[in-house]
């Protein structure tokens, strides 16, 4: 399969070399001279858990090809579309009239309805899928990061189509496996309120990596998760179908927090997940926890430590989200 990879993020990284590594042709779209400026290979220093439960490290340069223009008559497959959910409807607008017969996999966070979010593309050439992996590029320019074994798929109500099918093939000839959600648009806005509750505690100390250890902030992380429930119910999600996804924050944190502190300090890929997350002007975790309390606002939900949390990611001169 010919994939082209949407900018040269995390995400789109250590999924374009999976994909290459199984013998599919990669290459990333980025924007106008940022091919010189990355130059021509990547620095990864990866924990790969698709085969050994604790993680095989790959230490490589990665040799990428990368595309500075994108025209409509373009022979790719698939086009990977991972980034942050604030940029989804700039990168959608750039990509509708250039799609061409390609599938486009819409691969990351959503917070509004997965259809509106996807702008004037084609409908009937979209997949959905989620990540299971993370990380972030040092100030040395290495990606430090995890994958997971697994990948998420998913579906708005119906099966998947032929389109689709493809896609999850492609990753399984990737060595991932594939976790299928039916209710994709119920599982995305928990994942993004969970992300919220996380990312609040985390821009509290500074960063997402300072969570790593620490059972005192991860409990904080996993209450303030707990007190956006209400707001998942408010907006219309029937939490029963998502037990599995939501039970980290209804367990007790007495056992749930201490369990979570000891994985991210002793096993190095939950150790990575979080600690490469150092960057304390990361706009994406900003960007998740106003528009989760601007929503809990209009609604009227009551947030208290997602609101104790704002003066960290509120935007300049506002003192609100």
């Amino acid at each position: 399969m010919k994939i082209l990879m949407f900018g040269r993020g995390v995400i789109a990284t250590i999924y374009g070399w999976t994909l290459q590594q199984a013998g599919h042709d990669v290459e990333f779209y980025v924007r106008p001279g940022r091919a010189a400026t990355y130059g021509d290979t990547v620095d990864l220093d990866l924990f790969d858990t698709r085969r050994r439960m604790w993680g095989q490290r790959v230490a490589e340069k990665w040799p990428v090809r990368y595309r500075e223009a994108l025209e409509p008559d373009h022979d790719f497959d698939l086009i990977v579309l991972s980034v942050p959910h604030h940029r989804l409807a700039e990168a959608t607008a750039f990509l509708a009239p250039r799609v061409g017969q390609a599938t486009v996999l819409i691969f990351g966070n959503l917070w509004t309805e997965p259809l509106d979010a996807i702008g004037a593309l084609p409908a009937d050439q979209i997949a959905w899928g989620f990540p299971q992996a993370g990380g972030g590029f040092g100030a040395d320019g290495v990606l430090h990061a995890t994958l997971l074994p697994s990948v998420i798929f998913g579906t708005l109500g119906r099966p998947p189509t032929d389109r689709e099918r493809a896609v999850r093939q492609a990753f399984r000839e990737a060595g991932l496996r594939i976790k299928e959600r039916p209710d994709f648009r119920g599982w995305l806005w928990v994942h993004f309120a969970s992300d919220a509750g996380m990312f609040s505690q985390g821009l509290r100390l500074g960063s997402l990596s300072r969570l790593a250890g620490a059972t005192g902030d991860l409990r904080e992380a996993l209450l303030a998760g707990r007190e956006l429930l209400p707001l998942l119910q408010a907006r219309g999600l029937d939490l029963r179908r998502h037990r599995g996804g939501l039970l980290p924050f209804r367990a007790p944190t007495w056992l749930t927090a201490p369990v979570l502190a000891w994985l991210t300090a002793h096993v190095a890929p939950a150790r990575v997940s979080l600690t490469a997350h150092n960057d304390p002007d990361a706009e994406e975790p900003r960007e998740v926890c106003r528009d989760t309390l601007a929503e809990a606002r209009r609604l009227g939900i009551s947030v208290p430590r997602l609101e104790a949390a704002e003066p960290h990611f509120a935007r300049e001169g506002t003192g609100r989200a």
